[in-house]
């Protein structure tokens, strides 16, 4: 193995994700070959049902391949067992979802402290500062007290960024997070994520919306659970759409 790679965060060989239900199996992924090194901004982008919201709970060991080597952080995953693998989350991962899951109960600064609540030992004033400094690195220190449910969908997916940084995570992985947003708000959130990694974060973000892809150090295309060149997605993807054309053409005599 190069040093390039012993170096890298996430590093996926051969990772390949089948869904079984019965008799049936769903190969979501194949073949997957794979780096992110830190400091780097990747974006894996697709069409819909690609497997790229299931490459990225790979990566965040939300889920274990069906075959292949994956390491995060130098750990593999196949050794690893099922709290092994939360600890690491919770050191290791930051995440950041469409659909914020911020808990309407709690206020912003206790959605950011949550996950420092499971860390042993880290003292109480700590804990404080680092929800202070996450909130102010996303310009939300002045609605701690606030509720979810009294920020707008921008604010609330800002309160999810720094609810993934608390922790101080080695990398960021975010899915579809301008996805629930309009362009605006999603355009304020891009900037977020583009300055935080100009001030060093690693950030792989899984995105359909070609706007925000290109944001990215490394864009990565995802089609059919496959990773291909920019040539193979255009010449695949103009033969769907063609393929597409061909089957409305057909009904329309019908």
């Amino acid at each position: 193995m190069s040093a390039e790679s012993s170096s890298a965060i996430v590093q996926m060989r051969g990772i390949g994700k089948v869904f079984r239900a019965g008799a049936m199996e769903n190969h979501v992924l194949t073949d997957i070959h794979l780096d992110i090194r830190s400091g780097e901004f990747i974006s894996i982008a697709g069409p819909s049902g690609c497997g790229k919201t299931t490459l990225l709970s790979l990566m965040g060991l939300l889920d274990t391949p069906s075959h292949g080597e994956l390491r995060v952080a130098g750990h593999s995953a196949a050794e690893l067992g099922r709290k092994e693998r939360a600890m690491l989350r919770n050191r290791l991962i930051g995440f950041v979802f469409q659909s914020f899951n911020l808990i309407g109960e709690l206020t912003v600064a206790e959605n950011v402290a949550l996950p420092l609540s499971f860390r042993e030992g880290l003292p109480r004033s700590e804990r404080a500062e680092r929800v202070a400094d996450a909130l102010a690195s996303v310009g939300m220190a002045h609605r701690r007290d606030h509720y979810p449910a009294q920020l707008s969908g921008g604010q609330q997916q800002r309160v999810a960024v720094a609810r993934a940084l608390v922790g101080d995570p080695a990398i960021l992985l975010a899915d579809e997070p301008t996805g629930n947003l309009d362009l605006r708000n999603g355009e304020i959130v891009m900037a977020l994520l583009s300055r935080l990694h100009g001030s060093g974060r690693t950030i792989c973000m899984v995105t359909h919306d070609e706007r925000f892809g290109f944001v990215a150090d490394r864009l990565i295309r995802l089609l059919d659970g496959q990773v291909v060149d920019e040539s193979t997605y255009q010449q695949l993807q103009h033969e769907a759409e063609c393929g597409l054309d061909a089957r409305r053409a057909m009904e329309s005599f019908r």
